[in-house]
């Protein structure tokens, strides 16, 4: 007897099931339908801003990136699909620094799991809605995204140092050369007293009123 119940009971939930399934696709046959005509409506066509398509680099008016060739992003991809390429420029104030040089991005790889994004330190990365990026050959999926010319960069050159007034100068050339004369001059005094004091000097004179005693010679008294 219970097995009737049951199977009775398993009857009415697959009918129930049944009957709801039917008033949903009832529903969506009297619901109008909506056609995208594409690509007809591509001028026209929405694409939800959310909508992960293609990695960019985020530009500003004048053609600046914010990418600092860190690396970070290139290290968090888990396909390796990001590969960077630095240089070292010199800056017109005469220092150096390292910048990025290609910044090569495989589409065809990409799992738009935006990691590359949220740890950027420096905000520099984008996905865009594009979703276009239909090609003949895998390589065409390969990109650089720092394809944009770089601008010149904006570090001030050094200022010039102001010319010093023409008379101050000569006055200090002066000073210099009249200074420089009186040490060659010092230096010519002093080594001819030290050549004067270097002579012979005079023997002393006898006290008078005294005589100097002769010298016995040893040789007699040997």
């Amino acid at each position: 007897m219970s097995s009737i119940k049951e199977y009775f009971s398993e009857v009415g939930k697959g009918l129930k099931s049944l009957v709801d399934g039917m008033a949903v696709t009832g529903k969506e046959l009297v619901t109008p339908k909506i056609t995208e005509q594409y690509p007809e409506n591509r001028g026209s066509l929405k694409i939800a801003d959310r909508f992960r398509a293609e990695l960019t680099l985020k530009y500003d008016a004048q053609g600046h990136h914010k990418c600092i060739a860190c690396g970070i992003c290139q290290m968090n991809c888990p396909n390796g699909t990001i590969e960077l390429t630095t240089k070292m420029v010199e800056l017109p104030d005469g220092k150096k620094k390292r910048k990025l040089d290609k910044y090569m991005y495989d589409l065809g790889s990409c799992t738009f799991c935006m990691l590359c994004v949220t740890t950027c330190p420096q905000d520099a990365l984008e996905f865009s809605n594009d979703f276009e990026q239909a090609t003949f050959t895998r390589d065409a999926l390969i990109k650089q995204l720092n394809y944009r010319p770089e601008p010149a960069d904006d570090a001030p050159a050094p200022a010039p140092k102001p010319a010093m007034d023409p008379e101050k100068l000569a006055k200090i050339k002066a000073e210099a050369l009249a200074k420089a004369a009186k040490i060659k001059a010092e230096k010519e005094a002093a080594a001819k007293a030290a050549a004067e004091g270097g002579a012979a000097a005079p023997k002393p004179e006898a006290p008078a009123g005294t005589t100097e005693a002769p010298k016995e010679d040893n040789k007699d008294n040997k």
